[in-house]
């Protein structure tokens, strides 16, 4: 296992930084790609440039206490604007980059930012758009210049031009960025970390750089890196997990941290690489799993034949001796993960919501080490996650070594809620004291979250959201979650949301995956025109039909879906209906859906509607269509 420094002595972001430029200025740290080229920085070059963003600040005002926010995709002027920051003991915070003109308005007064670092144009433009909203915004720093040579606000500042305060400073004081690293403390507040906001408005948890480092210790005890080992950055930099493997865990293990051109060229830029560890949210190994059955779907009948046999020969072979079966790995798998550029990986996680089962094993199956991991915001991440020898699909694994995990009121299954506590845990949600005093007692953590330790090998399962787990009218208790997971492991459906609670029987609305879809509707000469005629069609139903009656052959009879109906359009966290991390919003969803489901439990076999969908563009759509409702089975 790799040594790593020592985080009481390097317990700043900072800090780490310089002992790495001082002990390997010219090993490679970060690599972008631009323009089809990957362009690496050193060490060395990593820390000059946030020396320069740093003094570039401090000639700002910035200084300790104060907030700077971050919006873009993931960038190396990111991680350097966000550790620049970090220098002058100040606090940061990001934004997603699809975020909403509210949303930014409410997080960016929330947080009282004084300095917003964008990435170009777009955000820009959304920024200024909230000047009198946000009257607390002193200075907009822009990285790329395109496009905004007509701009005129006397807040503007280029990101070349804060570099140049940042040299001017340096030649007239030339230690003062040694002095401001080495003024920084491990308790001071580095991250105000936005949480998911699955019931509410995003809360900021407060989280302290030396408590930070040490969990990542604890982590990367339990997943160990090594120095020069490659990530490729793709998950939301906001994200606490982005944050934990990009920039904690960069710095403490040496990694290279890539970033891709763009989101849409991310496998491409990913098989480039080939990585030795990925992060990927669920969606993206659920689209993975689809694409490769989408793909099947064009191949030779002997082509999916073999495909079929490989399969059932590897989830029997795992089944039986937990590792692959090396016939069904020479035969398909092995150039199946060198085009996915999973072919050098040592360890894949997967965090942020629940993976299906199905899609668990599919991966696994293929000899590709996925491992989900478990944790909050709060808590610093994740805190539970697989040994590469005892994966268990149905679990999130066993706690790191610092961490603490137990149950509270259990039922007479072991079934609680999730209580628990790390080295990194926040110390409270900035200004909002009332709402830290509700997910804190006595030093632990009420997670809101509901499941059990499995009595064979301890492993966590996590069953749900506690507020989520739902009772039918005749008294059975489903997780929705669980459903929908095992649902979304078909190619042909991209999102599903269960319902039922208090009702007699379970039914669905699902969201078809329409590219998938409409390649198959096309193979079969259906004609449609977009997602919403599409969805609509009888034979996209029929098809859906089968989809939900397989996955019910393998649920007990009370959790079987009853009806169902194929939504006009996606689900989209821009509508509030999903969180940035995908999760549903079961409350907006019911809000907004709710003529929809009480047509679910009536005997309409139709629905009308009448609404208006907003693009990401701002413009909107009025529809007017019908929607079919599906019956499965009859109500007992």
């Amino acid at each position: 296992m790799a040594q790593h420094p020592d985080v009481h002595i390097y317990d700043t972001f900072p800090k780490l930084l310089a002992y790495n430029a001082a002990h390997w200025p010219e090993s490679v740290a970060l690599r972008e790609k631009e323009f089809g080229i990957w362009r690496e920085i050193t060490w060395a070059g990593y820390q000059d440039q946030v020396r320069r963003m740093a003094l570039g600040l401090h000639n700002l005002g910035i200084a300790r206490g104060d907030v700077v926010g971050l919006i873009g995709d993931n960038r190396p002027s990111w991680v350097c604007g966000e550790i620049a920051a970090h220098t002058l003991g100040a606090m940061i915070f990001g934004l997603y980059q699809d975020s909403l003109n509210e949303e930014v308005a409410y997080l960016v007064n929330y947080a009282g930012a004084r300095v917003i670092v964008a990435e170009d144009e777009e955000q820009i433009d959304k920024v200024l758009e909230l000047t009198e909203r946000c009257p607390c915004i002193e200075h907009i720093i822009y990285c790329d210049p395109r496009g905004l040579r007509k701009y005129d606000d006397p807040r503007l500042m280029s990101l070349d031009d804060l570099c140049r305060r940042g040299d001017a400073v340096a030649h007239q004081h030339p230690h003062l960025y040694q002095e401001l690293v080495a003024a920084g403390q491990g308790s001071d507040v580095a991250i105000l970390c936005p949480t998911s906001g699955t019931t509410a408005n995003p809360k900021l948890a407060m989280l302290q750089a030396g408590a930070l480092l040490r969990h990542c210790v604890d982590y990367l005890a339990a997943d160990p890196r090594q120095p020069g080992d490659e990530y490729v950055s793709v998950l939301p930099l906001p994200w606490i997990m982005e944050q934990i493997y990009a920039v904690a865990q960069g710095l403490m293990a040496r990694l290279i941290v890539n970033f891709v051109e763009e989101p849409e060229t991310m496998m491409a830029d990913l098989r480039e690489i080939g990585p030795h560890f990925v992060l990927l949210a669920p969606r993206v190994w659920e689209s993975l799993a689809a694409e490769v059955q989408s793909r099947m779907m064009d191949a030779s009948p002997l082509k999916q034949a073999l495909y079929r046999f490989a399969i059932r020969r590897a989830i029997a072979s795992f089944k039986a001796t937990g590792k692959p079966s090396r016939l069904a790995y020479w035969l398909i798998f092995s150039p199946l993960k060198d085009r996915l550029g999973f072919t050098h990986l040592r360890s894949a996680a997967t965090g942020g919501a629940a993976l299906g089962p199905d899609t668990f094993k599919f991966f696994l199956s293929m000899g590709v080490p996925l491992r989900q991991i478990y944790g909050q915001t709060e808590l610093a991440g994740a805190y539970t996650i697989h040994a590469a020898d005892d994966v268990d699909y149905d679990s999130v694994g066993l706690p790191f070594a610092g961490s603490e995990v137990r149950i509270d009121n259990p039922d007479e299954n072991g079934i609680g809620e999730i209580v628990a506590r790390t080295p990194g845990m926040f110390c409270g949600y900035y200004k909002n004291e009332k709402a830290t005093a509700e997910a804190l007692s006595d030093g632990w953590m009420r997670t809101g979250d509901a499941g059990y330790f499995k009595k064979e090998n301890g492993h966590l399962v996590v069953i749900d959201r506690v507020s989520d787990i739902m009772v039918t009218a005749c008294g059975t208790r489903f997780s929705p979650q669980f459903i929908e997971n095992k649902l979304k492991f078909s190619p042909f459906i991209a999102e599903v949301v269960v319902l039922g609670h208090e009702q007699p029987y379970l039914t669905a609305m699902v969201c078809i995956r329409f590219d998938i879809v409409a390649k198959w509707a096309e193979k079969r000469g259906i004609a449609f025109t977009n997602y919403i005629n599409l969805s609509a069609r009888p034979e996209v139903y029929e098809r859906i039909r089968r989809e939900i009656e397989t996955v019910n052959a393998t649920l007990p009879a009370a959790h079987h879906i009853r009806k169902f109906l194929l939504l006009y359009k996606q689900l989209d966290a821009d509508d509030g209906e999903l969180t940035r991390t995908r999760k549903v919003r079961r409350g907006v969803i019911r809000e907004i859906y709710g003529p929809l489901i009480d047509a679910l439990y009536s005997e309409a076999r139709t629905i009308p509607v009448d609404a208006v969908i907003s693009f990401q563009d701002g413009s909107k759509s009025r529809v007017q269509t019908e929607l079919a409702v599906l019956e499965l089975e009859k109500k007992a």
